[in-house]
């Protein structure tokens, strides 16, 4: 170690490491699943989802009571306006419940597709190419 390694671990209070390259933690090491983190993700985004669109719905309670009191248009503007952000809220919800159904249908992979073929000829031609197919045995 030379002097300037040794000044650096008593300046920062550190202690200098001298293992080789190979000997470090990648990226991959690190790297979690996060299968867990998007399910921890979905429910607290579905719970604030369902806590803003009760309070929305009780600020929706208010303002459509102070604009009836007032009669004001402004008061009513104010009350529209919150229904629309509640309405834009639970369209956000059944977003959350869209993406989280592609999400998991995307980890499933493709799903099976059959196709049903279907030969257009006469019965002699259908013959001659089965026989074709399986190499003229029987």
């Amino acid at each position: 170690m030379d002097e300037l390694e040794k000044n650096m671990e008593s300046i920062l209070d550190l202690e200098v490491s001298n293992t080789p390259e190979g000997g470090c933690t990648t990226r991959k090491d690190q790297l979690r699943d996060v299968s867990e983190d998007r399910d921890k993700d979905y429910e607290y985004t579905r719970g604030q989802l369902y806590t803003l669109i009760d309070q929305g719905g009780e600020a929706v309670r208010g303002a459509l009571e102070v604009a009836q009191e007032s009669g004001h248009p402004r008061a009513f503007e104010v009350a529209t306006n919150a229904m629309k952000q509640v309405a834009d809220m639970t369209d956000k919800l059944a977003d959350l419940h869209k993406k989280m159904k592609d999400l998991d249908e995307e980890q499933k992979g493709p799903s099976k597709v059959t196709n049903n073929a279907m030969f257009v000829g006469s019965t002699s031609e259908l013959q001659k190419m089965l026989k074709q197919m399986g190499g003229g045995k029987r």
